[in-house]
């Protein structure tokens, strides 16, 4: 018995050591933690429990046969954060450069599948070059077997990729499927086809941090939700925001003890609006003062900033915040805005966290480029997921809200539960100045004339009063009760429930 014992004990350090002592140094200097360390940290202490850690490749083409390395680049198994169960697969680039083959594709199907069974979320950490070339389709069918799964469990249980390197080909595509993607900087970059092909099939020259680096993918593409500046930075953002994640579609947001008075007032929000309608103030300063203790976790901040995104809690229970940013474009809606909130408004829905919206919007974003990019369609997404969203949705109307994008912006008419303007608010078809020039077209020539119907005009309309009369708002509130009323009305939706008729699917307008 001692011997297996010490067999065993023998199996598990060669296999816990991947691709050697040398590989793993080489993997150090580039400044990246190995597969194994990466788990460490995402996971609470000793928490990790590891499947099939022996299992090799069965390809004996090229010379194969004679170099097998047990794990075959892929570390898989499940443990906990802060003492929720997660799933987690780990690619190993010390081993076979972490590249997939198909043993190496059946350990990530089985971490999937049980993911799924037990409702939990999955997190794949990946440092790989795509395909194993000697397997040739054995590792393309392994590919389409893990795409499958991501698309059944979407919806169902969050999924969380992390790009701590290599990310190419193939590989590209089950990040691409799944809730979030981060990415280290410098260190991690996604390409469907590298600067090689790239040179040879366009004649184009470029780096791989310039074709597919963390700047370009959460500023440019927005592929990427985010990027961290090292694997340590990475592991611990992604524990916390797993902490605002439901377990599965069922389960509802996690509740965790807040320390934060849910009837405190924020007096310095009675000065945030400025008394210039075209100046701009941080609507961030507005969410960090409303939600508990002013933990806000940013989603896509470095993409389409005119509009706010991202998780927070009011009483110790997760919400989703969608935010117009007036310091950005004025807060305008544009087709980048419009796709990076409706993405994050149907997570929201799908995992039933509840929605609070704030709005400063003048308008959607006029010009030829914003047209022949598609925005009537791009606009169009964000106006299907929240009219088909039928979680809880609070709206606060700070300032403008005008024409076409205050609809859009979670309002009454689309499904907004209760929906609140500060005394500031604006809710009209435009702006004083441009409507009156429409309407009073005739007095053009007459300064005084048009002076007076511009004032007639704000008197009217340039309140939100008008609203309030028709019901479209419930409540024009004092801007330092905000927190207060956002609490009482999210207290009072957790039973919300929405009858919606038989579909087989939607058909987002994509």
């Amino acid at each position: 018995m001692k011997d297996i014992l010490e067999r065993l004990e023998g199996a598990r350090a060669q296999a816990r050591l991947g691709g050697g002592e040398r590989r793993i140094r080489a993997q150090h200097e580039r400044g990246k933690l190995t597969a194994r360390e990466r788990i460490a940290l995402l996971l609470d202490e000793g928490s990790f429990e590891e499947f099939d850690m022996y299992v090799q490749h069965r390809c004996a083409d090229f010379g194969m046969q004679d170099n097998k390395i047990p794990g075959d680049g892929v570390i898989t198994g499940y443990g906990t954060i802060n003492g929720r169960a997660v799933f987690v697969f780990s690619k190993d680039f010390t081993v076979f450069g972490g590249s997939l083959s198909e043993a190496h594709a059946q350990k990530m199907i089985k971490i999937q599948d049980m993911a799924l069974k037990m409702r939990a979320p999955i997190i794949g950490l990946f440092d790989a070059g795509g395909a194993r070339i000697q397997e040739g389709v054995a590792a393309l069918a392994g590919y389409g077997e893990v795409f499958a799964r991501n698309v059944k469990a979407s919806g169902v249980i969050p999924q969380i990729s992390v790009i701590m390197g290599p990310c190419a080909g193939g590989d590209v595509y089950s990040p691409a499927m799944t809730d979030f993607i981060f990415m280290v900087r410098d260190t991690s970059y996604m390409f469907v086809t590298g600067p090689d092909v790239v040179k040879t099939v366009t004649n184009e020259t470029v780096t791989s941090e310039e074709l597919g680096g963390a700047s370009v993918h959460t500023t440019k593409s927005s592929v990427a939700d985010g990027a961290f500046d090292n694997d340590v930075e990475a592991m611990l953002q992604i524990r916390r925001l797993v902490d605002f994640l439901p377990a599965n579609n069922i389960d509802g947001p996690p509740e965790w003890e807040s320390f934060d008075e849910p009837e405190r007032l924020e007096h310095s929000l009675d000065t945030l609006v400025p008394d210039n309608p075209n100046k701009p103030y941080d609507m961030k300063e507005l969410i960090l003062k409303v939600v508990d203790e002013g933990d806000f976790l940013e989603i896509q901040e470095s993409y389409a900033k005119n509009i706010i995104t991202g998780f927070a809690r009011i009483e110790g229970r997760t919400v989703g915040i969608v935010a117009n940013q007036p310091m950005v474009l004025a807060g305008v809606l544009d087709s980048d805005a419009s796709r990076k909130a409706a993405r994050f408004v149907r997570f929201c829905d799908a995992f039933s966290i509840p929605l609070v919206t704030f709005v400063d919007v003048p308008g959607f974003l006029p010009g030829t480029a914003q047209e022949y990019g598609g925005l009537i369609k791009h606009g169009a997404k964000l106006l299907f997921a929240f009219t088909q969203a039928t979680v809880p949705m609070v709206t606060v109307i700070t300032r403008k809200a005008y024409g076409g994008a205050y609809v859009v912006m979670a309002s009454k008419h689309i499904g907004g539960d209760v929906n609140y303007a500060w005394p500031s608010a604006q809710i009209a078809v435009m702006g004083a100045k441009g409507a009156v020039e429409i309407i009073f077209r005739q007095d053009a020539d007459d300064p005084d004339k048009l002076a007076a119907r511009t004032k007639e005009y704000e008197d009217r309309f340039m309140s939100p009063f008008a609203a309030a009369e028709r019901g479209y708002i419930d409540e024009v509130i004092m801007p330092h009760s905000t927190r207060r009323r956002i609490a009482k009305a999210l207290a009072m939706l957790r039973s919300k429930e929405v009858d919606e008729p038989w579909r087989k699917h939607d058909n987002l307008p994509l």
